[in-house]
């Protein structure tokens, strides 16, 4: 009987180190991990089993897996998590390459929220279904889009709802919520949102806050093109307290020379919000320029009520051309405040990488007059160099500010953003430490967004990893090519699959459709 006890007792033991125990689909050895929880790195092993994390701790000897990585002198982190991006035309392109999503796995990022600034689909659970049918790249998540619901019950003009229209409204967020959407987001300085009163925002975030969603906000002002980015900041913080959603301001900033400075106005009035029990964070990407329509950002609201059809024909009307053009001017000048630091963006036009000084002094007119010409034909984006450094450091730095690119096409953001807080913000500048550069792009992320189970190097999590040098890794892309890949990333796996090994594409899309509470 004692014999049988201490073979039980020896076997007990022992199982660790035999069988199961060993076997992994890939090990990753002798990586300096950070665990994205914004700890010290460890040396330190991690075993894949299948779609998660089985295994993180000192080297085993005798560990057998189908594919071991050499990790010497190599960081493993959690796979970056960007609450902010446009890249929907990408996921649902029909060439394999494009749903990869390789801008964002070149940086290491393994999964991306879409739907922000008030423009989702409108079917969250059609969306998500056509990803997990046709595969991509990195995992995806979903809000609701304020505007898509507005233009599906009231369309596109400067009108309020009744009181039937905005309980369609509610309607249609809450199916979303039901469906998987993680929150509503508002683009309230786009139409038709920025008509939307505060009490309709709150009655929508209402709903969101029932589902425990978040609200994500492109405010209404992050400048002085309308009430100001500190009246507008109120509002947002209003709409939290009055809803009781979480609120998340996407792409925080003071833009245009009215604002700079008035960053630690607004880190104050979030810091009272917060300690009053408001539960409010943000997200920013490290650059100084925005990018955005060139209509949306100069062409009063007014004229562009009713959508692009309407805004033309009022640019054909004479009696409203002067009004037309001040209104450009006052855009202008809140935004930059001079046109030379506006530079448009539509590949394979004249103007193309000119900025809107330039191409009014080819076209022989003014500024405003080139605007006006330029938008009866085509809609270009304006990338619009209207942040200080100052401020950009000054929210970086806050504890509730989490790495979001706001990326999609033409800007250096959709291509370096993680890479570059990395590369210039943590190694180079030492503006944060590199643990909370990771935290700030990991497991506060996830934490705050409610993403179940990712943005931590955890036995039980999803395998969701990026392995970079912090010698190479570089964000390459710039306002003038602003489509050039990161480098030094690795390798990238996404629910336990390499997408990324050796810095190549493997042909993978292990990406899922991520459903809020589900």
């Amino acid at each position: 009987m004692i014999n049988k006890v201490v073979a039980f007792i020896v076997c007990m033991f022992c199982l660790p180190f035999l069988g199961l125990a060993q076997d992994y689909d890939v090990y990753i050895k002798g990586a300096v991990v950070f665990d994205g929880s914004g700890g010290d790195s460890v040396l330190q092993d991690v075993g894949i089993r299948g779609e998660r994390i089985v295994y993180v701790g000192p080297e085993q000897s005798g560990a057998r897996a189908k594919q071991t990585i050499d990790a010497k002198g190599l960081y493993l982190a959690p796979g970056f998590i960007d609450p902010h991006t446009h890249y929907r035309s990408q996921l649902n392109h029909k060439n394999k390459e494009n749903r990869a999503l390789l801008r964002a796995l070149k940086q290491g990022v393994t999964t991306v929220f879409e739907g922000n600034d008030g423009n989702s689909p409108l079917y969250t659970n059609t969306a998500l279904k056509k990803w997990e049918d046709t595969g991509i790249g990195p995992n995806a998540a979903l809000f609701i889009g304020h505007n898509t619901v507005r233009k599906k019950v009231l369309g596109t003009k400067d009108i309020q709802p009744t009181a039937k229209e905005l309980e369609d409204m509610k309607n249609w967020v809450d199916k979303a919520m039901k469906a998987g959407a993680f929150g509503i987001s508002t683009g309230l300085f786009y139409n038709p949102g920025n008509f939307a009163e505060t009490s309709e925002v709150v009655e929508l975030c209402r709903v969101v806050a029932s589902h425990d969603g978040i609200h994500d906000t492109h405010q209404r002002d992050e400048g002085s093109q309308n009430i100001g980015v500190v009246n507008s900041t109120k509002e947002i913080i209003d709409i939290g307290r009055k809803s009781g959603v979480r609120t998340h301001f996407s792409h925080i900033k003071v833009a245009g020379p009215k604002a700079w400075g008035l960053s630690t106005t607004l880190i104050d009035l979030i810091e009272k919000a917060r300690a009053e029990g408001i539960d409010v964070t943000a997200n920013q990407y490290p650059y100084i320029a925005s990018k955005t329509g060139l209509s949306s950002a100069l062409v009063p609201a007014w004229v562009r009520d009713g959508g692009i059809k309407a805004m033309r024909e009022r640019f054909k009307d004479p009696a409203l051309k002067d009004s037309i053009l001040n209104g450009i001017v006052e855009s202008i000048n809140a935004r930059t405040a001079d046109a030379s630091k506006l530079m448009l963006s539509q590949p394979g036009k004249e103007y193309h990488n000119k900025s809107l000084a330039e191409v009014a002094e080819e076209y022989g007119i003014s500024p405003e007059e080139a605007v006006m010409e330029i938008c009866s034909e085509n809609s270009p984006s304006v990338l619009s160099f209207m942040m200080k450094e100052e401020d950009v450091v000054n929210f970086m730095t806050q504890p509730w500010v989490m790495v979001g690119s706001d990326g999609g096409s033409g800007h250096p953001r959709g291509f370096g953003t993680f890479a570059r807080v990395v590369q210039e913000y943590a190694l180079k500048r030492n503006v944060l430490s590199l643990s909370e550069a990771i935290y700030k792009s990991t497991h506060f992320t996830a934490s705050t967004m409610r993403v179940k189970d990712r943005g931590l190097i955890k036995e039980g999590y999803y395998a969701d990893i990026m392995l970079f040098d912090p010698q190479r890794i570089s964000a390459n892309s710039s306002y003038e090519d602003g489509e050039l890949l990161a480098s030094g990333v690795d390798y990238v796996l996404v629910n336990g699959q390499l997408v990324i090994e050796h810095e190549e594409w493997t042909n993978n899309l292990p990406g899922k459709s991520l459903r809020f509470n589900q």
